[in-house]
């Protein structure tokens, strides 16, 4: 954990403005950093902290910064595994399809799910074939995208900021590093 400077963050601050209800929810009116952690973890363990020791963490917030993207490989791509892949989604798109013409018309039944489920394995399969062939190479893995924050800053409204620090100092480890 580090301490971070007393300089108000101007862009996550202001009241409510006009037709951002739920924007100011995430608004408070000056804030000022309270401690900066490198994990989640810990930002939410200083939060909790601050709670137990009854502060008005309606006053606070956590915000991550310093965004990255990290894409974690899962797999390599053949035309195999797209066809099945396009298959099944197709098939629940089918089903679906062919349940929502049973309950709305009373002349379909048993077999129109299943007919409808075998064109959604058609169509799924050549959609998701001809997705595969227009990357022409240039993407033959699966993978899972996700954002994430370096860094977590907990924020506090200016008027309560010296007795958020004061409360903070009593966490166990929770005493900001001044040499970080």
């Amino acid at each position: 954990m580090t301490m971070a400077s007393n300089n108000p963050l101007g862009g996550l601050g202001g009241g409510a403005r006009p037709g951002m209800q739920g924007a100011s929810m995430l608004q408070l009116q000056f804030p000022q950093s309270l401690a900066v952690y490198d994990d989640y973890s810990a930002a939410q363990k200083a939060v909790d902290f601050l709670s137990d020791k009854e502060f008005p963490v309606q006053n606070c917030m956590i915000v991550g910064t310093d965004l990255k993207q990290v894409e974690r490989i899962t797999g390599r791509l053949t035309s195999s595994k797209v066809a099945l892949g396009g298959a099944l989604s197709g098939l629940w798109l089918g089903i679906f399809i062919g349940i929502l013409f049973t309950i709305f018309d009373s002349n379909s039944g048993f077999a129109t799910v299943i007919t409808t489920a075998l064109f959604g394995v058609v169509f799924g399969t050549v959609w998701a074939l001809v997705g595969y062939a227009a990357t022409r190479g240039q993407r033959d893995f699966s993978s899972v995208r996700v954002v994430v924050a370096t860094r977590y800053e907990v924020l506090v409204e200016h008027k309560l900021l010296q007795k958020a620090q004061e409360l903070l100092a009593q966490l166990p480890g929770g005493r900001p590093n001044p040499f970080a």
